[in-house]
């Protein structure tokens, strides 16, 4: 009986290293930002054509595009990192 406890032991410390690394591929920190960073690149850039066309002004529309990407790329890494602690709709 009591190699039968170890044993489920040993594969229950098993499946929870297995989940671990598959959680710690899910996401990264560095990964998050870079997809930020280029989301947020690619707006920019059509903001920044929106700005001009709305306004007639490339540094008012510039303005307005900067200012747009910066709280855009702040609130989507919050709302990235929340998410990854949320467990709910995942497949375990």
């Amino acid at each position: 009986m009591n190699e039968i406890q170890n044993a489920r032991a040993g594969k229950m410390r098993l499946n929870i290293r297995l989940l671990h690394n598959l959680a710690g591929r899910m996401e990264t920190r560095r990964r998050t930002i870079l997809k930020a960073l280029i989301w947020n690149l690619i707006g920019l850039l059509s903001m920044s054509a929106i700005g001009y066309l709305a306004t007639g002004s490339v540094a008012l529309g510039g303005g307005i595009a900067v200012i747009n990407t910066l709280v855009g790329l702040i609130c989507y890494l919050v709302y990235e990192r929340i998410w990854l602690r949320i467990n709910w709709g995942r497949h375990v």
